[in-house]
């Protein structure tokens, strides 16, 4: 029994990057739990649910209070070893009451000197950032495009380790502001569209250069106001997708640096737009190490 939920939780660590456990820190007074400290009361099995097989439903407090709550299916054997795990217990029972996390470590050290269970989650987590922006990354997208499409790779990540936070309190008034920075852009974009449309009919009809020097300037103008726009729109897009996640956490404890820092080099793109002076400093090694070429 103790081999078989020692399997359980490895893949659950592995397969859904959970946190061992065990970690609460001494000020924490919530019931919050990981993977080795899970209780009968935090999952729920089905047979079928959704029409999917052999579901595992989760529902607990994670670090900082954090609620996890999915629904997986799971291997047939995974499926029926919970099964005899929670047979007979009460809902306040462990889950995998001849495991925890010291023990866990030390199986996986035994394995591999140096390998604990945050590994799995440090491995998990940077895969997943190099596949996303492997696929999210478009070369022809002008650079707010190519940072957005980082944001949304980074937040696959945070989603996978449950990296969740409340959406800040002045959320709306900051989406409101946006929106209404858009709309005053439109609204100049309009006017210098048709003070565009005026010069092209003066400049036809007269061909006088000084109109044509206007009206090159107003389309470089416009090209400029497209810009903005498109950029405004862009910020817009990443503040509303990222209101309830929190990037940080995963970018500075879990993922490979060496992937950002190729990935800004690859496209040419300010490593300052996506490190901060704290992280550029905690990751100076990656920076000078890695080039465009590196993939993990």
């Amino acid at each position: 029994m103790k081999v078989r939920q020692r399997a359980v939780a490895v893949y659950f660590i592995d397969k859904l990057a959970l946190r061992a456990g065990n970690e609460k820190d001494a000020d924490e007074s919530a019931d919050t739990v990981g993977c080795c400290s899970l209780r009968v009361e935090h999952i729920k099995l089905h047979e079928e649910l959704e029409g999917k097989e052999f579901v595992v439903e989760f529902d607990f407090l994670g670090k900082d209070s954090i609620r996890y709550y999915n629904k997986i299916p799971v291997e047939k054997q995974i499926f029926k070893n919970l099964g005899l795990f929670m047979k007979g217990k009460e809902p306040g029972d462990d889950l995998f009451d001849r495991l925890n996390t010291t023990t866990l470590n030390k199986h996986l050290s035994e394995l591999m000197p140096g390998l604990t269970a945050k590994v799995f989650r440090t491995y998990n987590a940077s895969i997943t950032l190099q596949a996303q922006l492997d696929n999210l990354t478009n070369a022809d997208d002008p650079a707010p495009s190519k940072l957005l499409a980082y944001n949304r790779a980074n937040r696959a990540v945070a989603i996978l380790c449950n990296h969740q936070r409340a959406a800040p309190k002045n959320f709306t008034q900051q989406m409101s502001n946006l929106q209404a920075k858009l709309n005053a852009k439109d609204e100049t974009i309009a006017d210098v569209k048709q003070e565009i449309k005026d010069l092209q009919k003066e400049a036809k009809a007269t061909k006088d250069s000084k109109i044509l020097k206007q009206l090159d300037s107003k389309q470089k103008r416009l090209a400029q106001l497209e810009d903005q726009r498109q950029k405004l729109e862009v910020q817009a897009t990443d503040k509303e997708e990222n209101k309830e996640i929190a990037l940080g956490t995963s970018k500075l404890n879990y993922l490979d640096p060496r992937i950002t820092v190729s990935w800004c080099k690859k496209w040419e793109l300010p490593i300052e737009k996506v490190y901060n002076r704290t992280q550029r400093d905690k990751f100076a090694w990656a920076i000078d190490m890695a080039d465009e070429t590196f993939v993990f």
